[in-house]
């Protein structure tokens, strides 16, 4: 379930539009294997999409060696922008779907396409995607260079489709990688540290500089991949009465677990999943989380 407030103020972007595939013939592939479609992209980076593009060969390596894709995967990738990714995969896999806002890149990525893969490009805004319906039978690998903007909102919407992917690559913001990988007792062990970790396996895997970029950000960013946990191994009984737990417990850090969490959760019931009420939210693991949302109103 998202937990309640990702999506307001998030105003639908884009209305949905048709996929486009492209399957061409091998004439022009290695123009593209070369320089894959460069010429194409006559737009500038897009500030106010925060598009920051990855141009460095090393980091693309790294990220489609991270993203092992099998025969069989349903290969999804969030953004493709101009392609650095998106073609050394589809190189490697055959066949990918893209999900991008900017139409301006559509066209393009579409004619740097022709003779590597078949490409299916979504679009849309990603927020608005049914990653369960994108799946249909077969579950799948999510990969990207999430926008900056806009991450946790894509986290958590990923999240809400847990069941229908295996694995997740993502490229981020490092600070905000640090927060999702982050152990209890950490300075930026929070809210999303205790959603995403619930839900998922989080492991960190590399820092990329600002300077692998075009244009260069201003902070580094690193590379993330997030495994969904079975079901049975959750345990969550009401998703959204444990992001309303966790969503108090963290809402003021410095306030101990009993002033924090005072209207939804008694001293009582805190003492019950075996956490101390004078403890913060930042010494709870994520486990004790769950024990305490798990407990019953009246316990």
């Amino acid at each position: 379930m998202l937990p309640d407030g990702v999506r307001s103020g998030l105003k639908p972007l884009l209305q949905c539009e048709p996929a486009a595939r492209f399957h061409a013939s091998p004439d022009r592939a290695a123009h593209s294997l070369h320089n894959p479609g460069m010429s194409h992209f006559k737009a500038p980076p897009k500030k106010s999409l925060g598009q920051h593009f990855l141009t460095d060969r090393s980091y693309v390596d790294r990220i489609v060696r991270a993203v092992e894709p099998q025969p069989g995967d349903r290969l999804v990738e969030i953004g493709p922008g101009q392609g650095a990714i998106t073609f050394p995969l589809l190189r490697k896999h055959g066949e990918l779907t893209a999900i991008e806002f900017d139409r301006d890149l559509i066209t393009p990525l579409m004619e740097a396409s022709e003779g590597i893969g078949l490409l299916t490009i979504v679009h849309k805004n990603v927020l608005d995607v049914d990653f369960g319906k994108l799946a249909g039978d077969q579950k799948l690998c999510l990969v990207g260079n999430l926008p900056y903007n806009l991450s946790s909102p894509i986290l958590f919407h990923a999240i809400e489709h847990a069941a229908s992917i295996r694995d997740m690559v993502f490229m981020l913001q490092k600070e905000v990688v640090d927060r999702m990988a982050a152990e209890p007792g950490s300075k930026v062990y929070g809210r999303l540290s205790v959603m995403l970790q619930a839900y998922c396996r989080v492991d960190a895997l590399f820092v990329v500089p600002p300077g692998a970029f075009r244009p260069p950000p201003k902070v580094d960013s690193a590379v993330a991949r997030l495994v969904p946990r079975e079901p049975a191994a959750i345990g969550i009984a009401d998703p959204r009465r444990f992001a309303d737990v966790v969503r108090a417990a963290f809402g003021q850090r410095r306030k101990t677990l009993r002033n924090a969490l005072g209207g939804t959760c008694t001293p009582a019931q805190i003492e019950a999943a075996g956490l101390r009420p004078d403890a913060r939210a930042e010494q709870v693991e994520v486990a004790g989380f769950v024990r305490l949302a798990n407990l019953p109103a009246d316990a």
